[in-house]
């Protein structure tokens, strides 16, 4: 199994923040049979995270993401992935 991490937020992007998440993440896929094949840090643009996300489901069987889900506007991670997949977020209350 191929997949890939994507790490998300542009305070990763401009060195503010070391993202600890995605290396722990990468370590913990060996003893599970699943491979890394790419690790990617990508900033709160909406553009480059749904790219992200197109590319990263054609060459991976699995995405996994850290960071990019808070509860502020720049947050985007949600928006990039509906996108990706041709849907419409919408909240359910």
């Amino acid at each position: 199994m191929k997949a890939e991490i994507l790490s998300i937020g542009t305070e990763l992007l401009m060195g503010e923040l070391t993202d600890t998440n995605g290396s722990w993440i990468a370590t913990q896929l060996p003893p599970l049979g699943i491979q890394l094949q790419w690790v990617s840090i990508i900033g709160d643009d909406l553009d480059k995270l749904t790219e992200a996300f197109t590319r990263g489901l054609d060459r991976s069987d699995v995405i996994f993401t850290t960071g990019g889900l808070g509860p502020i506007q720049d947050d985007l991670t949600r928006e990039a992935v509906a996108a990706a997949l041709g849907e419409t977020p919408t909240v359910q209350q």
